[in-house]
């Protein structure tokens, strides 16, 4: 009898599990480059915590973020589109001759999807997408804004920007102290506890601004690094320090979702928004370049997604997916319908080991910018297959490389190539033409927002 009992149980709890809706927490760096994690080839550099979630499920080698840059990755992120058609090609700034990008008011975002399916929902760190009230967090689906409202802190202590205090409890202005990597774990763990004693399903989105510049790490964690590594560069050695002490801070937040007792029924991913910054110490593993540019180091970019009990640990893909991917995914995950036109596909699949054709399609990335080298214009790249078309500056012409045999992109190939050129050339422009039919600046005027001191 308690054999028969026994074997019901092992034949009933993974229905169970499988019935219940799963937490989602969305971990998302920021500037954190391809080569950037110990697991991802660096040498100087100890992440054993997010080397550890990432062997915990499926490790993607073709993870490519949305866009180059902040705005538009998150953009996509949320809404499940390509970032220009739901109005942010570029950058979302203070400063409005500065600002390429106001998200779209028909654009439905992740929080809104998952609320359907009675979850809470919450951001804790950098939003970067949306200034104005109507599109702060809380104007924009979710329960709880704990964070940052703009694109960058010029202090890890002080959290301003232009002299502006954009740290937010939903519509309050809050100041507190501390290293803002150690605030948003703080606050991360505090609504992970929270949700856990609800009971109810919970979508977390943990968006750090670490390592972002400027290159700020505590004193003794770059303190450590250089007693580790004596031939280490200044700048290198802060990077470094930043990227460390956000791989314990991470660590806590999964120690603490082990500790609710909800990390079994967690979906989490682990990505960045772009590529890292050479200038600051970065590195972008073996691709060429880094964070604002349209070459693979600008877009390639580390992922994991972890799932106990659905996705195989240790797993590995080389299928390629990019940011507005995690839109459905996460949707079919809770197991909500989506009733609207999306540029997303769901990666579940993949994740469950099957081979899914629908990922061999023509991706696209764009980026509109300001200053001297772009002047409003934008930049651009497609691939489909192994052929990728780049164009890295306004004032220049279309590369064309072979990514599969010529992945440093030092051979270019229009002059040779030209079927694919044409090809990849003509899907290009139909998709810029779908993208400059939303506006990136607010319709009727500019954006209402705090002013700079």
């Amino acid at each position: 009898m308690q054999r028969f009992i026994a074997m019901a149980i092992l034949l009933i709890a993974p229905m169970a599990r499988a019935a219940q809706k799963p937490n989602i927490l969305f971990i998302f760096a920021d500037d954190l480059g391809y080569g950037d994690l110990s697991s991802y080839g660096a040498t100087d550099l100890k992440s054993p915590n997010i080397d550890a979630l990432i062997a915990s499920g499926m490790r993607f080698d073709n993870f490519y973020a949305n866009c180059c840059v902040c705005s538009p990755s998150r953009a996509s992120a949320m809404t499940g589109w390509y970032p220009e058609r739901v109005g942010v090609p570029g950058l979302i700034r203070t400063p409005l001759e500065d600002n390429w990008g106001y998200l779209s008011p028909e654009a439905v975002l992740i929080p809104t999807m998952l609320k359907r399916a009675g979850y809470h929902t919450a951001i804790v760190g950098k939003w970067n997408l949306g200034l104005s009230p109507e599109n702060w967090p809380n104007a924009r689906g979710f329960d709880l804004f704990h964070g940052f409202l703009d694109d960058m802190m010029e202090d890890y202590y002080t959290h301003r920007r232009f002299g502006i205090n954009y740290m937010r409890l939903n519509d309050k202005e809050v100041d507190p102290k501390g290293h803002a990597t150690d605030i948003f774990t703080d606050w991360a763990i505090e609504d992970i506890q929270a949700r856990a004693k609800s009971g109810e399903p919970f979508f977390l989105y943990l968006a750090y601004n670490a390592p972002h510049f400027p290159i700020q790490p505590p004193d003794d964690w770059l303190a450590k690094v250089k007693a580790r590594e004596p031939n280490i560069t200044d700048k290198r050695a802060k990077i470094v320090a930043l990227i460390e002490h956000l791989d314990d801070r991470v660590g806590k937040v999964i120690a603490a979702l082990k500790e609710a007792g909800v990390y079994e029924n967690t979906l989490i991913v682990f990505t960045s928004d772009n590529g890292g910054d050479l200038g600051h110490g970065a590195t972008c593993g073996k691709t060429r370049d880094g964070k604002g540019s349209m070459y693979e180091g600008g877009l390639r970019v580390p992922g994991a997604i972890i799932w106990p009990g659905h996705i195989q640990s240790g797993s590995r893909t080389d299928a390629i997916a990019l940011t507005m991917d995690l839109f459905p995914t996460f949707c079919e995950a809770a197991g909500v319908a989506i009733d609207h036109e999306i540029d997303g596909v769901s990666l579940m699949p993949t994740l469950r080991g099957e081979k899914q054709a629908n990922l061999d399609r023509p991706l696209f990335w764009t980026r509109r910018e300001g200053g001297n080298r772009y002047m409003g214009m934008t930049i651009h790249a497609a691939r489909i297959g192994p052929w990728k078309l780049v164009k890295n500056l306004p004032t220049e012409p279309f590369e064309l490389y072979n990514v599969a045999d010529d992945p440093m992109e030092a051979h270019d190939m229009s002059s040779s190539a030209k079927k694919e050129l044409n090809d990849l050339s003509r899907r290009l422009r139909s998709q810029i033409q779908a993208g400059g039919s939303v506006p990136w600046q607010k319709p009727g005027g500019p954006a209402e927002r705090p002013q700079r001191k």
